[in-house]
């Protein structure tokens, strides 16, 4: 019964999404389909890298500001890692999580804290509504050289509005190596339109990065991830770009300081 009750939703569902010009997935809502996974190349002047799922090659030859499209897979234990494209040896292994069907999942090569490759994966439960065509916004910070002074503040404020004094950060407090809505929690919604992205330290009003104009469409998947100016080396404090990651694949976009 539970079986065919999820098949008259899912079915009802998909022909109000069709009268109606929907965008979302039905089977994510529902949680009966396969897992999926999308890979993000996100060390500045990286060498490219092959993406693992399990050990089996998933995305390979990836460059700095990849992002793959999300790629289904079996639930269950699941070990992420990428290696030097061409190599052997792991630069970063996740640790193995359970996956879960109906999730999205985030797979991140990033600069680690001690300035060395690492590995973040984010779980996302996708519970949007099904009638919902609002875009779903989430942060990582990958940029540990701005956190002298502790974790960091985000905002998307509309363009040429970048007077944060009153503003409240659509994601706040994000440490680094850390998503805001935090791994297995849903994403913030918000409505599509021309933004920029203010960032400053967790508390503060002063910026420390302010994006140029960026359009933010309905049904967008965005994750805003901040991330060090330069390679495996860069230590210079607050000095940080942002790779916006959307759910198309290809390339994601870098912003820098305007």
């Amino acid at each position: 019964m539970k079986l065919l009750k999820c098949l008259i939703l899912a079915a009802a569902a998909a022909t109000v999404l069709s009268a109606c010009g929907g965008g979302n997935s039905v089977g994510e809502e529902l949680g009966i389909t396969k897992p999926s996974v999308r890979y993000i190349h996100a060390i500045p002047s990286g060498p490219n890298v092959d993406f693992y799922n399990n050990n089996v090659i998933a995305e390979s030859n990836a460059a700095y500001s990849s992002v793959s499209a999300y790629n289904t897979f079996s639930s269950g234990a699941t070990t992420l890692s990428y290696n030097a494209t061409g190599s052997t040896a792991a630069l970063a292994t996740s640790p193995t999580f359970n996956a879960a069907n109906g999730h999205l999942y985030t797979a991140l090569a990033i600069v680690g804290s001690s300035a060395i490759p690492a590995m973040a994966v984010i779980d996302d439960p996708f519970d949007k509504g099904l009638l919902n065509n609002q875009a779903r916004v989430r942060a990582f910070n990958a940029s540990y050289n701005a956190n002298a002074v502790g974790p960091i503040d985000i905002y998307l404020v509309p363009v040429g509005n970048t007077n944060i004094a009153s503003a409240t950060p659509q994601m706040a407090n994000v440490g680094y190596g850390a998503a805001v809505p935090a791994s297995g929690q849903d994403s913030v919604y918000l409505n599509g339109g021309s933004y920029q992205i203010v960032i400053t330290h967790a508390g503060s009003k002063t910026a420390i990065f302010t994006s140029t104009g960026v359009s933010l469409a309905n049904n967008a998947d965005w994750l805003v991830t901040t991330l060090p100016t330069g390679g495996l080396g860069t230590v210079t404090p607050d000095s940080i770009q942002v790779l916006v990651a959307n759910n198309a694949g290809g390339n994601g976009t870098v912003l820098t300081p305007q």
